[in-house]
């Protein structure tokens, strides 16, 4: 039985994100934590395609790190790692994502965010759907677990209520210092009305692809960590007139009739959008071809 009620399901519909408190159980997201430190700490081998993805204050030497964990951002598409992939087809995840979007869904990216402290370490406010391909955007959701505490202190989660009923926005490279490759903001937001997500470890947030949303500064001297994946229903279609740099990845099945197989729909769409109109300079491009090139 999925853990969102219709009045949760409603407060998606109408702000574009719900927060479901004690989702996950203490003992698996220690597991999950475990993982983690044995990639970073070299005792597991990355899986095929996984990136471990270090800071770009740390990569540029303008800081260094204090450890190895320290130097870690994120760990980015662990599908065929069987520890941190099993979050993904969690019980209690996959009930409320069905709820959301209905059965037979896929996952379409994978995340586990460290988040170190002593580095910016921020992500602009941003929209999920500049980087899929799928529409409709109503068809795709995100889910995002707090591993340990996420406070305002530690960099937690921003979001603006509704704006998930507006349009994917022109993003670009903010004017910070230190960013990482990727890391795109959306053009000509308000963020007046924001809403800073504090959470409980298990606690997990379910956000719509549209919904404006980044996070702040670790301030603390510990981490904030986090594990996510966006899932779309099987019934979505593409979108792009190409694969763009984000179309390298498989999407599996992972619940229903066809579930352990792979989306086979066509991945060029004739007269479909090229991604690249979104981002707004050179710099914002030269940007994609980092993230490409970290993939190859």
């Amino acid at each position: 039985m999925s853990a969102i009620s219709k009045a949760m399901l409603q407060h998606y519909q109408d702000h574009g994100y719900v927060v479901v408190p004690n989702l996950i159980e203490p003992d698996y997201l220690q597991i999950l934590i475990d993982r983690l430190s044995d990639i970073v700490e070299g005792r597991t081998p990355p899986s095929p395609g996984m990136l471990v993805m270090k800071d770009v204050m740390v990569a540029k030497g303008t800081v260094k790190a204090g450890s190895r964990m320290e130097a870690i951002a994120k760990i980015q598409d662990f599908e065929n790692d069987p520890v941190l992939d099993s979050y993904t087809t969690h019980a209690a995840i996959l009930e409320c994502v069905e709820t959301i979007v209905g059965k037979d869904v896929q996952t379409i990216h994978t995340m586990l965010i460290n988040k170190p402290p002593h580095v910016d370490g921020r992500h602009p406010l941003h929209q999920d759907l500049l980087y899929f391909p799928f529409r409709p955007a109503d068809k795709i959701v995100a889910s995002w677990t707090a591993l340990e505490p996420v406070t305002r202190e530690n960099g937690c989660l921003v979001v603006l209520p509704d704006s998930h009923r507006g349009e994917l926005l022109q993003h670009g490279n903010p004017e910070w210092d230190n960013l990482n490759a990727g890391y795109f903001g959306a053009k000509g937001v308000d963020a007046s009305n924001r809403v800073h997500l504090e959470m409980n470890p298990g606690d997990t947030v379910f956000f719509h692809p549209i919904l404006v949303h980044g996070s702040g500064r670790n301030k603390t001297e510990g981490f904030r960590r986090a594990i996510s994946a966006h899932y779309s229903a099987v019934e979505v279609e593409w979108d792009w007139a190409n694969e763009g740099a984000f179309g390298h990845r498989q999407y599996r099945i992972v619940s229903g009739d066809k579930k352990g197989q792979f989306w086979s729909g066509e991945r060029f769409k004739q007269g479909g959008l090229d991604p690249r109109t979104l981002l707004s300079s050179s710099d914002d491009l030269e940007s994609v071809e980092a993230v490409k090139k970290r993939k190859q």
